[in-house]
């Protein structure tokens, strides 16, 4: 045998083995079933996540993720930033950390909060992997098999597979310009004390709402407190998009209002970068030790490395100022996608004009399913999230998520394009079966915007008019800016 060195072991070389993995049979799906726990059977997978590789694709436009803009990200300050903590804290980066997460980080969430208007205990704070596994660990500690959610409806589509994974049994409010209808709420709660059940938490994501962007009212904030503290309930606050306000004045967070009866959940995604992978709950001091014991069991920590960058950013200078020109950024992404669904789209579709988030919820005419929509629209090369990954009971068929944030304004314009002429084509041949005559759009250059308010984030049959959906545009012409 030669001396020299040897190029790496090829597993599938000389074996007689194919590199490639073996495609899935319908034997070996009846060889391991036996070994699946009964909660695989109502698992669901992530609507966005089964569409994330399409943005690793250059020739699709993906319109489907809430992705914000990482490129805004200065790379010589993510340099500067890994070089300190390469020098100043190499080891303790590279070790384990606390369960709770380092005080440091405790310290920059406080600082987000406060920019909320909220004052928090770093005591009451756990640092986690992401938002997503906040809202993972507050269904770990507190639903069993067949109990309770109260979400809106629509919802966050990557809550509902997280909520079916403890086999909970969601049963969802309908949403209107204001957000949640809490009369309706009331409604729902007493007919589950009824029959018996009590809610172990109700979920609500108050500020700009994914996916329906539309935000919570104040008076609702104050009522849906109000409601939660008089029957002892937990209201988790999905809050992750809060900073990210393009108009209008902010609101209190439902936490500011109430921190006896709510959780709060964020994450340093949407204001920082989503690779870091670092959220955050807060929540009342005996929930707090179920979710860190909850969060021993599944990750021991969250990535030391993440949170000392995140200290690092921190201490170098005004985080803030990242966010105020994110603002900028966005805020023209969403006027361009307005302008373009004003000018691609058909006059039978509505959406939504959200003060601020990532997103816009869009209701084509009924008789359009967007999941079968999706399949078109990605022989064009452009993805969106259909509606029904929203809802729990099949509703949402004719809506779909759309995101302004995460890719440039050229691209939104030829994107909103795509998706209008399949949708134009669906109308068309509607038209042809059915004989039914599509409705004229106005002339781009009269001058006219219309809004009303309108059924798209799925209201109850028969509600009134007034209650429902406002800010959804009905074709209206080019938008005219002022200012």
């Amino acid at each position: 045998m030669s001396g020299g060195s040897q190029p790496p072991l090829d597993p599938g070389s000389g074996s007689g083995r194919s590199t490639s993995r073996r495609r899935s049979t319908a034997r070996d799906i009846e060889r391991y079933g036996s070994l699946f726990a009964q909660r695989t059977k109502v698992m669901r997978s992530s609507a966005m996540r089964d569409l994330m590789a399409l943005t690793e694709r250059g020739d699709v436009i993906s319109l489907a993720g809430g992705l914000p803009d990482t490129s805004t990200f200065p790379a010589d300050t993510y340099a500067a930033l890994m070089n300190t903590i390469a020098e100043q804290s190499c080891a303790r980066a590279l070790q384990y950390g606390p369960t709770e997460g380092f005080a440091q980080v405790k310290e920059c969430i406080a600082a987000v909060m406060a920019a909320e208007g909220m004052e928090v205990d770093t005591d009451e704070m756990l640092v986690t992997t992401g938002g997503q596994q906040a809202i993972d660990l507050v269904c770990k500690t507190l639903i069993d098999p067949g109990d309770v959610v109260v979400a809106e409806a629509p919802t966050y589509p990557g809550a509902i597979p997280t909520f079916h994974s403890y086999e909970a049994d969601v049963v969802q409010v309908t949403m209107d310009r204001d957000g949640m209808r809490v009369a309706e709420l009331e409604g729902t709660l007493d007919a589950l004390e009824r029959s018996g059940r009590r809610p172990k938490f109700i979920y609500t994501v108050p500020n700009f709402h994914n996916p329906a962007g539309v935000t919570m009212s104040l008076d609702r904030r104050r009522e849906l407190v109000r409601i939660a503290s008089e029957r002892e309930l937990i209201v988790l606050e999905d809050n992750p998009y809060g900073l990210l306000r393009y108009e209008g004045e902010p609101l209190p967070t439902l936490y500011s209002l109430d921190d006896e009866f709510v959780i709060y959940t964020s994450t340093f995604s949407k204001i920082l970068s989503p690779g870091l992978r670092l959220g955050w709950a807060v929540a009342p001091a005996p929930i707090l030790q179920k979710l860190q014991i909850g969060k021993q069991g599944a990750d021991l920590c969250s990535s030391s490395i993440s949170q000392f960058f995140v200290g690092a950013y921190f201490a170098a200078g005004a985080w803030d100022d990242y966010v105020r020109s994110l603002l900028e950024i966005y805020r023209r992404r969403r006027d361009v996608m307005l302008d373009a669904l004003a000018e691609h789209f058909p006059r039978e579709a509505e959406w939504t004009h959200p003060q601020g988030g990532l997103f816009i919820w869009a209701t084509m005419p009924d008789y359009i399913d967007t999941t079968d929509l999706l399949a078109r629209a990605l022989r064009e090369q452009v993805a969106f999230v259909p509606g029904r990954a929203a809802f729990v009971d099949g509703r949402g068929g004719s809506s779909m998520r759309l995101n302004f944030s995460g890719v440039n304004e050229d691209a939104i314009r030829e994107g909103i394009r795509r998706i209008g002429e399949v949708v134009r084509e669906q109308v068309a041949m509607y038209g042809t079966l059915t004989g039914a005559r599509p409705a004229e759009p106005p002339r781009q250059d009269s001058g006219i915007k219309r809004e009303r308010t309108a059924a798209s984030v799925g209201p109850a049959a028969g509600a009134p008019v007034e209650d429902e959906l406002a800010k959804v545009l009905t074709l209206p012409a080019k938008r005219t800016r002022t200012g």
